[in-house]
C-alpha cells in the first residue's frame, strides 16, 4: 500500500508511552529502510502522555508491505507503550524482473510526425552498481542512454551534430546516489525537443541543448534493461540491468502489461519474470563510535580467515581486530586514508603490515577477505590480492573473539582504542573462518554480542545529495557531516554561499581602492558569477566592460549579399551585464561611424540602411542623443550636420570620408550586441565603425537608504525565501540604544536582526530546533551615528554574524536537525509586526541573498519613513587624505582637494614636477601692486601683518635629487623674515628660520643622512611658536627651539628652485648659495599651510598667483621615477609658457594673475610682430606638408586590399590631416 500518514498514542490508562521512535519500512520483510522526514534523520517525536494522539502526515508518502516502529525513548516513569494507526491507500503494481541478460524492445505503433514530448516513468530496484536501464538511437550517432554506474544514474545525450564541439554534442547528466541498495527508486524522464528533465526520487536536473539539437528525432525502437544485438551505432561495454522494474510507462503506455499480454509491439529478449524477490542479504549498520559486533572464532582452527563487504564515507576506522590464542599475537584490520591496512603483531617481532586498495571511502560496497596460515599473510580487496610471506613465530591459532567495527569499553589491546577510532558504515556477507554469519541470529541473541547496531538495514545516507554546496563548490562527506571545498569558486563560507568580491566599483571606491581591474559580483550570493571589469575611480565611479570588437571594423560585401553583421561578445554574460546596468545610475556606449558614399538611412523615404541590436535582440535605428526610433544622429538633433538636408553626416553620401560619433545611453537597450551597415553596394562606397566598451556610472543600490523617524514606523516587503541558505547584509547608523533592523515570521520559524544593546548586534532565528542566537559585541558602542556594516548568514551547517571588522561569531547547526526555514509573513524592515522595539536611524544597501531592496521607493509612500539619509562624511571622511575635505552628496561623498597638495578622487594622487637647471616656481601669497595705490607704506605693512601673520605652520614636501647644494623651499615676507629648507653640500637637511629682522637667523643642520642620493625622501616641518619638529621619511624626528622669534609676519611669496631675484631678507650664506644653484630633480606634494604651489602651477584655474620660470615639467610620481643619477629620464609633460624650453629663460610667464610691469607693453608689441611672422611661416610649411603627405599616403595605400584595415586607418588619418590643414590654411 501507499502509506501517507501515521499516528501514535500511549498505553491506555497507564504511564507507558513512547517519546521518540524511528519508522522503517520494507518491501519483503528484509532489508529495511528508515523513513526520513524532509531534513531530519533523527526520527519522529512521540507522545507526552498516554491519551493524546500525535499525527504525522508523510511527505513524501512511500509504498511498502511491512512497517517497523522502533522506540528510541519513552517515559522514564513507565515502560514502552504504543497504540499505532497507519493511513494509506491501495497501490497498483506491475513488476518485471531482468536477470542481467534479458531486455525489452518496444516498437512504436505510430510515430508522430512532429513529436513534442516524450515521457518515460518507472521504478527500479537492484543490488547491482551498474546496468543499462533504457536506450534509444537515431541517425548519425544520435542516441539517448540511461544507465546505472556505481550506484548513480547517468543520462547520456548525443545530438549527432558533427558541426558542434564534442563537449556540446555529447552531454551527460548525473543524478542519484546509493541506488543499488535493493530499495525502490522512482524515475521520470521528460524529453521536450531541446529540453531534458531527469527526476530521481524527487530530485530533478534540467538541461537545455545548444543550437538546433533535437532529442525527439529518434528511431521508433526503444530498449529497456539492456542493448540487445550487435552492429549498433553506439558500442557500450556496460552490462545489462539486473533487478526489477515497476510500473514502466512510455507516454502513458504500460510496457510491462503489453509484455505480459505478448503484444507484438514488445519483443522480449532473454528470460524475464513478472515477480520481484529480494536476495537473502542482511546488512548491518554501525551507527556510532561505540558500535561494535563481537563474533566467536573457529575453535581449534590453525588458520585465521575472515571475509565481509563494507561501505562507508569515513576515510578511517577499525574494521576487525582479534587477539590470537596462546599469546601468539594480534590481528588488526583498519581503514586508513581510504586504504586497507592489515597488521600482525607478535611478541618480540616487528609488526607485519599489508596495505591494499585505495579510495575505499566512496560509499560503494567493497569486498574484503583476509587469511593467515603458516607463514603467509594475505588480504584481498575487490578481487585484487596483496600478500606478504614472513617467517612467523610459533603456531598461529584463531582467536576466541573477533571484534568488527569497534570494541567494548571493557576490552583493551587487540587494536581497540587506537587513534583511528571505530568504524561507521555498513557491513554484510560476514564470515569467520569458513562459516557464514547470520546477523538475525545475532539480533536474537543466539550468537555473539553487539551494541548500537541496526541489523537488517544499511543506514548509509548521501549527505551530498542534494548538495548544499553552492556556486560549484565540491561536496565531500563523512558518516555524520559534509563539507564544501570552495577553492576557485569565488565564494566562501561553510556552503560556498558568500561572495569574495564587492558588489560594484562603487563599493570598491568606498573601500579606498584606486582605479584598476577588479572582480565584482553584482548579485552577491545570488546565482550570477563574479565578472572582471575595469573600475575608473574619478569623482564619479565608472564601470567598463570590454568586448571582442574594440578595433576598427570595416564593412565588407560578400557575394552581393550585403555586409554580414558583427556580433559582439562581452567579457560578461548577458545576465551579468543586465545586473550591472540595472544597478547603475547611468550607462552609455560610444559608436563611431566612418563612411564614404555610404548612408545610415535612405535618401527619400527614410528607410534605415543601418541599425544596431541591443540586449533583448531588438533592432534599433536611433542614434546617440536621440529618442528611440527618431532615426537621427546627434548632429541632426543639434543642427550642425555637414549637410543641413540630412540628419546624419554619413547620409550626405559624400565621396570622401565623413564620420558620425554617437553615444547610446538608453539603459533598457544596452549593451550593443550587433551593428549592421547595408549601404555599401555603390561603386567606391566604404564604411567602418568602432564600438566602445560599455560604461556604467555609479551603483544605485549601494546608496539606497531610508530614515526611520519613529519607533512604530517600518517598511514591509514580500516574504523572504531563504529555506536552506539565507544571508542579510546592510549598513546602519543610529543614536538609539536598541531596535530591530529586519524581521520575518513563520508559523513557528522566524529570522531577526537587531541592535540588542548599544554595543551588541544579535542575529536570531528558529527553523524548528529551538531559538538560536549569534551575538557580536563591540568594545565601542554602535549608536555613534556612523555607518556600520552588518552581514548575517544562516545555512544548514552554521550561522554566522559579521559586524564591521570585528571578529565574526559562528554557531554550528545541530546535527541531523531541521534545516528548512519556513516563513510566511511579510518582511519587516526597521520594525516588527507588533510595532514594538522599532529602529530609529538609517538603513542602507539592504540585500537579502544578494537581491537589493529598494528602500527609497517604499519609503516615499510610508509614513514615518523618509527616503535617503544624510551624513556620509562621518563614516567615509577618512577616505579623503592629505588634507582633502569631505563634501556631502545625496549619494555618497566627494573629496575637495582644493587645500591639498594632492588630487584625485581621494586626494592621494601625488603632484610632481621635474625642475631643470635654473628653473623655479614662485607662489605669491599677496600681490604688492594690489595694495599700493591709495595706501601709504605704513598702512600697507599693517595690513600685511594683520592678514598673514603665522604663529605656527606646517610645511611638507617630497623630493628626489642628486645635486648639492639644493634649495627645496624658500618662504619670504615683506618684513625681511624667511624660512628656507635646503640640502647642504654634504647632502644633509638644513632648515633656517628668521622670524625677526633685527636678529640673526636660526640655522639647524639635521644630520639624518645624505638625502641627495637619488632616492625618494619626504620631509615634514611643523612649528608651534618657537617649537619646531622635523620628520624625515615618516620615522626620523627631531625637535628644536627658535631664538629669533615666534611669529612669521606678512608672508609674501614661496619659491621652489632657483631664487632669481635678490632676496630682501638677507638670508644666511648657505641659503644664498643654495638659492643661486636652485634645484634639479623631482619635487612633489609641496604644501605650506593651505598653499600648494606645485598644484597651483600644474593645475591652473584657481585664484592663486603662480609664476613659472625655466624648465618645469609635470612628472610622474617622484617615488616611481628613474634610477639615481638619471633624473633626465623622468616622464615629463612641459608646462606652457617657459616650462617647455630647453633651458632657463629670463622671462617667466604667470599662469594666473601674472605680474605685469610697464615694460609689458613693449614686450606685447614685439610678441605680436613675432606671432604674425610665425603664422605666415606656419602656413607655408602646412601647405608643403599637405602636398607631401597626400602624395606619400597615395603611394602607401595597398593596391590589392591585402591589409584592408591598415589601408582604411591610413586613409582616415590622411583625411583627418587634410581637413585639419584646410582649416589652418583658411585661418
Amino acid at each position: 500500500m501507499e502509506v501517507t500518514a501515521v499516528a501514535t498514542q500511549g498505553g491506555y490508562g497507564s504511564s507507558d508511552w513512547v517519546t521518540g521512535y524511528v519508522l522503517m519500512f520494507s518491501d519483503g520483510g528484509r532489508n529495511w529502510k528508515q523513513y526520513r522526514r524532509e531534513e531530519s534523520i533523527s526520527g519522529f517525536p512521540g507522545n507526552t502522555n498516554a491519551d493524546s494522539v500525535v499525527h504525522y502526515r508523510l511527505e513524501p508518502p512511500f509504498e511498502a508491505r511491512f512497517l517497523r516502529f522502533l522506540p528510541v525513548a519513552w517515559n522514564p516513569k513507565g515502560r514502552i507503550g504504543m497504540r499505532i494507526e497507519v493511513y494509506g491507500c491501495a497501490y497498483r503494481s506491475e513488476v518485471v524482473n531482468f536477470d542481467g541478460k534479458s531486455s525489452f524492445i518496444y516498437t512504436l505503433n505510430q510515430k508522430p510526425v512532429n513529436p513534442s514530448k516524450d515521457v518515460i516513468s518507472l521504478k527500479f530496484k537492484t543490488g547491482q552498481t551498474d546496468g543499462i536501464l533504457l536506450h534509444r538511437e537515431g541517425q548519425n550517432g544520435k542516441h539517448i542512454t540511461l544507465e546505472l554506474v556505481k550506484g548513480r544514474l547517468i543520462l547520456s545525450l548525443n545530438s549527432g551534430r558533427a558541426n558542434l564541439p564534442p563537449r556540446d554534442a555529447r552531454v551527460t547528466l548525473t543524478l542519484g546516489s546509493l541506488l543499488d541498495d535493493l530499495h525502490w527508486h522512482s524515475l521520470l524522464l521528460e524529453l521536450l525537443n531541446t529540453h531534458v528533465n531527469l527526476t530521481v526520487d524527487r530530485h530533478t536536473q534540467h538541461f537545455q541543448a545548444k543550437g538546433e539539437s533535437r532529442y525527439l528525432d529518434l528511431d521508433d525502437e526503444i530498449s529497456f534493461g539492456g542493448i540487445p544485438g550487435h552492429g549498433k551505432a553506439v558500442a557500450f561495454p556496460h552490462k545489462n540491468f539486473r533487478g526489477c522494474f515497476e510500473n514502466l510507462y512510455y507516454n502513458g503506455v504500460d510496457i510491462i502489461d503489453l509484455s505480459k499480454k505478448r503484444k507484438p509491439q514488445i519483443l522480449v529478449m532473454g528470460n524475464v519474470s513478472y515477480s520481484c524477490s529480494d536476495p537473502h542479504i542482511v546488512p548491518v549498520t554501525f551507527l556510532s563510535s561505540s558500535s561494535y559486533l563481537a563474533l566467536p572464532g573457529a575453535a581449534g582452527d590453525d588458520k585465521v580467515s575472515a571475509a565481509f563487504q563494507f561501505r562507508t564515507w569515513n576515510r578511517a576506522g577499525l574494521l576487525l581486530s582479534s587477539q590470537l590464542k596462546h599469546g601468539s599475537g594480534a590481528l588488526i584490520l583498519v581503514l586508513n586514508d581510504g586504504k586497507l591496512k592489515l597488521s600482525l603483531s607478535q611478541p618480540g617481532h616487528p609488526a607485519r603490515d599489508v596495505t591494499a586498495g585505495s579510495g575505499l571511502s566512496d560509499g560503494q560496497w567493497h569486498s574484503v577477505s583476509l587469511s593467515l596460515k603458516g607463514n603467509h599473510l594475505s588480504v584481498m580487496v575487490d578481487g585484487e590480492a596483496a600478500s606478504v610471506a614472513h617467517s612467523l613465530r610459533g603456531r598461529i591459532d584463531s582467536g576466541d573473539t573477533y571484534y568488527l567495527g569497534g570494541c567494548p569499553e571493557s576490552v583493551s589491546g587487540s587494536g581497540c582504542g587506537g587513534p583511528l577510532g571505530s568504524f561507521q558504515g555498513c557491513l554484510r556477507l560476514i564470515s569467520i573462518g569458513d562459516k557464514a554469519v547470520d546477523p538475525i541470529t545475532v539480533q536474537q541473541g543466539a550468537l555473539g554480542s553487539f551494541r548500537d547496531l541496526q541489523i537488517d538495514t544499511c543506514g548509509l545516507t548521501d549527505r551530498c545529495l542534494p548538495s548544499y554546496c553552492e556556486h560549484g563548490g565540491e561536496c565531500s562527506q563523512s558518516w555524520d557531516t559534509f563539507s564544501c571545498d570552495c577553492a576557485h569558486t569565488g565564494y566562501t563560507g561553510a556552503t560556498c554561499h558568500s561572495s569574495l568580491y564587492e558588489q560594484s566599483c562603487e563599493a570598491h571606491k568606498h573601500r579606498g581602492d584606486s582605479s584598476g581591474l577588479y572582480y565584482i559580483d553584482s548579485d552577491g550570493s545570488g546565482p550570477l558569477e563574479p565578472t572582471l571589469v575595469y573600475c575608473n575611480m574619478t569623482d564619479t565611479t565608472w564601470t567598463s566592460v570590454q568586448h571582442n570588437g574594440s578595433h576598427l571594423a570595416r564593412v565588407k560585401i560578400s557575394d552581393g549579399e550585403g555586409a554580414r553583421p558583427v556580433v559582439f561578445k562581452y567579457t560578461a554574460s548577458m545576465d551579468q551585464l543586465q545586473a550591472i546596468i540595472d544597478h547603475a545610475d547611468h550607462c552609455q556606449q560610444e559608436l563611431a561611424f566612418h563612411c564614404k558614399k555610404s548612408r545610415l538611412s535612405a535618401r527619400h523615404d527614410g528607410t534605415p540602411m543601418s541599425w544596431w541590436v541591443g540586449r533583448t535582440n531588438e533592432t534599433h535605428t536611433y542614434w546617440g542623443g536621440s529618442q528611440p526610433d527618431a532615426q537621427k544622429c546627434a548632429c541632426g538633433l543639434q543642427g550642425n550636420c555637414l549637410d543641413s538636408h540630412y540628419y546624419c553626416n554619413c547620409d550626405a553620401g559624400r565621396n570622401e570620408w565623413t564620420s558620425d560619433t554617437v553615444v547610446l545611453s538608453h539603459k533598457e537597450h544596452l549593451p550593443v550586441t550587433q551593428v549592421v551597415m547595408r549601404d555599401t553596394g555603390q561603386p567606391h562606397s566604404e564604411a567602418a565603425y568602432v564600438l566602445g566598451p560599455l560604461l556604467c556610472q555609479g551603483d544605485n543600490s549601494f546608496w539606497n537608504s531610508a530614515s526611520f523617524n519613529t519607533e512604530t514606523s517600518y517598511l514591509h516587503f514580500p516574504t523572504f525565501h531563504g529555506e536552506f541558505s539565507a544571508d542579510v547584509s546592510f549598513f546602519f547608523k543610529t543614536t538609539a540604544p536598541s531596535g530591530v533592523f529586519v524581521e520575518n515570521l513563520g508559523i513557528t520559524d522566524f529570522i531577526r536582526l537587531e541592535l540588542h544593546a548599544p554595543s551588541e548586534v544579535t542575529f536570531s532565528f528558529d527553523v524548528g530546533n529551538g531559538r538560536c542566537e549569534v551575538t557580536v559585541r563591540s568594545p565601542a558602542p554602535f549608536n555613534d551615528n556612523q555607518w556600520h556594516y552588518v552581514r548575517a548568514e544562516r545555512n544548514v551547517k552554521e550561522a554566522s554574524l559579521q559586524v564591521d571588522q570585528l571578529p565574526s561569531e559562528t554557531q554550528a547547526a545541530p546535527a541531523d536537525g531541521h534545516a528548512r526555514l519556513q516563513l510566511n509573513s511579510q518582511l519587516f524592515v526597521g520594525g516588527t509586526a507588533t510595532r514594538q522595539r522599532g529602529f530609529l536611524g538609517c538603513i542602507r544597501s539592504l540585500r537579502l541573498n544578494g537581491l537589493a531592496l529598494d528602500l527609497e521607493e517604499r519609503a516615499t509612500m510610508t509614513p514615518g519613513v523618509e527616503p535617503g539619509c544624510p551624513g556620509h562624511c562621518s563614516s567615509y571622511g577618512h577616505l579623503c587624505r592629505n588634507g582633502g575635505r569631505c563634501r556631502e552628496r545625496h549619494r555618497g561623498i566627494t573629496c575637495d582637494c582644493a587645500f591639498s597638495a594632492y588630487d584625485g578622487p581621494f586626494c592621494e594622487n601625488e603632484i610632481s614636477a621635474y625642475f631643470g637647471s635654473g628653473s623655479s616656481v614662485i607662489y605669491n601669497f599677496q600681490e604688492h601692486h594690489n595694495h599700493t595705490f591709495g595706501k601709504n607704506s605704513s598702512s600697507l605693512a599693517a595690513l600685511f601683518h594683520e592678514d598673514l601673520t603665522l604663529t605656527g605652520e606646517m610645511a611638507t614636501l617630497s623630493f628626489r635629487t642628486t645635486g648639492t647644494p639644493s634649495l627645496l623651499l624658500y618662504v619670504s615676507s615683506f618684513y625681511e623674515e624667511y624660512l628656507s629648507v635646503i640640502l647642504a653640500p654634504n647632502g644633509s637637511l638644513q632648515i633656517s628660520y628668521k622670524l625677526d629682522r633685527h636678529q640673526e637667523p636660526d640655522v639647524f643642520n639635521f644630520g639624518f643622512k645624505n638625502l641627495a642620493d637619488g632616492q625618494f625622501h619626504q620631509v615634514e616641518i611643523h612649528r608651534e611658536a618657537a617649537a619646531v619638529s622635523v620628520e624625515v621619511n615618516r620615522n626620523a624626528r627631531r625637535h628644536v627651539l627658535l631664538s629669533s622669534g615666534t611669529e612669521f609676519n606678512a608672508i609674501k611669496s614661496l619659491t621652489l628652485g632657483t631664487i632669481l631675484e635678490p632676496p630682501g631678507a638677507h638670508p644666511d650664506p648657505d641659503t644664498l648659495r643654495a638659492g643661486a644653484r636652485g634645484f634639479t630633480g623631482c619635487l612633489s606634494s609641496v604644501r605650506f599651510g593651505p598653499a600648494a604651489p606645485l598644484k597651483a602651477a600644474l593645475r591652473p584655474g584657481g585664484p592663486a598667483s603662480v609664476t613659472v620660470r625655466g624648465r618645469v615639467a609635470a612628472a610622474s610620481r617622484c617615488a616611481e621615477g628613474a634610477a639615481p643619477g638619471a633624473p633626465a629620464r623622468e616622464a615629463t609633460r612641459p608646462l606652457a609658457g617657459g616650462a617647455g624650453g630647453s633651458g632657463p629663460t629670463d622671462e617667466g610667464q604667470p599662469l594666473v594673475n601674472a605680474d605685469r610691469r610697464d615694460s609689458a607693453v613693449i614686450g606685447g608689441v614685439i610678441a605680436v610682430v613675432i606671432f604674425i611672422s610665425l603664422c605666415i611661416t606656419a602656413i607655408g610649411i602646412r601647405i608643403y606638408q599637405q602636398r607631401w603627405l597626400y602624395q606619400k599616403n597615395e603611394s602607401n595605400i595597398p593596391k590589392h586590399g591585402d591589409n584592408a584595415e591598415t589601408a582604411l586607418k591610413s586613409e582616415l588619418n590622411l583625411r583627418s590631416t587634410i581637413t585639419e590643414s584646410q582649416k589652418e590654411y583658411f585661418f
